[in-house]
């Protein structure tokens, strides 16, 4: 990874901020955008330590022009793109018949859209160097969620765009990887909107039981290093994306379960 330049979108934090560690820890060219922009110094500040070289660009993916300038930046200042790494994502929680059609909305333009854009501008440059276009995804994107339909429809469509973004490039070396992390202590839950649009702060899981971000991060690495097509951490991951390929009808039944047991959602 040394001098390859990579790009992370959400990467004030989580996920996104452990990527951009493990990357500039390794001599990567690494540019970070998010939209606080005082939580995107910071975490600039604390990756300049490792010796890389670090650009940030506040932005919000939702927004075309800014994933835009941010790709632009990203080649006055470096020249070429060797990884896009879209992690810029927001959850939901909340049945469909009590929800604000906004908020599906809103997770549609930040998870699906955020990723279009960012590809659509840092594409030529890819193809260039051959390099990497990356989804962090998640389990909703194989499996639909109670609860979560609007985050699930964003993980499906992005599954569905990079699969068939993938077979347009057969043959012109552009790799293409969806990670599918599960369960992170991350703030993404913290974050999570509710019916009314506002936030649901405390998370419901215990955190500590989760993935770190930073073992989630060192995975990634590793799959985009061997040009893998699909990442699946966690054994429970794994196994729901098995069962629901060969039990479907089962593995509604056992996720309807596991989401009421939870009693964030009002499954009855």
């Amino acid at each position: 990874m040394k001098n390859k330049t990579v790009i992370i979108t959400g990467a004030s934090s989580g996920i996104g901020k452990a990527c951009a560690e493990a990357f500039a820890k390794r001599g990567a060219n690494v540019v970070i955008s998010g939209r606080n922009k005082d939580n995107l110094e910071q975490a600039a500040d604390e990756l300049r330590k490792t010796g890389s070289q670090i650009l940030s660009v506040t932005g919000d993916v939702s927004n075309e022009n800014d994933c835009k300038l941010l790709i632009e930046k990203t080649v006055e200042k470096f020249g070429s793109i060797d990884i896009l790494i879209n992690n810029a994502g927001i959850s939901m929680r909340a049945l469909f018949k009590d929800l604000q059609l906004d908020i599906i909305r809103k997770v549609m333009d930040i998870n699906f859209w955020g990723t279009v854009y960012c590809t659509k501008f840092a594409l030529p440059y890819l193809l260039k160097t051959k390099g990497s276009v990356v989804g962090i995804s998640s389990i909703a994107g194989y499996n639909g969620l109670p609860g979560r339909t609007g985050y699930s429809a964003s993980k499906f469509a992005m599954h569905g765009f990079l699969d068939a973004l993938r077979i347009e490039n057969l043959k012109t070396g552009l790799h293409v990887l969806i990670a599918c992390p599960g369960y992170t202590a991350s703030n993404i839950r913290n974050a999570a909107l509710v019916a009314d649009g506002s936030t649901q702060g405390e998370s419901p899981r215990d955190e500590e039981k989760m993935m770190t971000a930073e073992e989630v991060a060192e995975e990634i690495l590793k799959a985009i290093a061997k040009r893998k097509r699909t990442l699946v951490l966690t054994s429970q991951g794994k196994l729901a994306v098995l069962m629901n390929k060969f039990l479907p009808s089962l593995t509604d039944k056992l996720v309807y379960n596991a989401v009421a047991k939870e009693g964030e959602i009002p499954l009855k």
